[in-house]
């Protein structure tokens, strides 16, 4: 794989993401409408939050194995749809809600389509009987 491929990159900047909301939670915060970030409880969400994209996206970022590689990939594109669903439900009747909702489901098939990207150029994949794939 290219040591600088859309996985990777993406798996970088998910980190770099989840450092900075770790350290400042009202990046989150803030544009979402939660609040603030002065609130306690809801800075411990938001670094939870964090720290998953700081951990999947590190894995991203450095998964040699094409079988890891997809492994991350769908954690990292699961977690974009679970914060989806959260968030719109956590949000309904607020303006932030449609921009909210526009980044977290962007950025998810941002994930999976380079995933998909991937998936399609490992030359050793096979389907489940074995035979080579397309």
């Amino acid at each position: 794989m290219n040591p600088t491929g859309p996985a990777r990159l993406l798996g970088a900047a998910t980190a770099l993401y989840g450092a900075a909301v770790v350290l400042r939670p009202e990046i989150l915060l803030r544009p979402t409408g939660l609040g603030a970030g002065s609130e306690p409880g809801l800075r411990a969400t938001a670094r939870m939050i964090a720290l998953r994209d700081l951990i999947s996206g590190l894995a991203w970022a450095v998964a040699w194995t094409p079988r890891a590689r997809r492994t991350v990939a769908a954690i990292r594109v699961g977690s974009d749809a679970a914060d989806t669903v959260v968030l719109g439900l956590a949000l309904r009747g607020r303006a932030e809600r449609g921009k909210t909702l526009a980044v977290t489901s962007s950025w998810g098939l941002l994930c999976a389509a380079a995933a998909l990207h991937e998936v399609r150029r490992d030359p050793g994949r096979r389907g489940r009987a074995g035979a080579r794939l397309p």
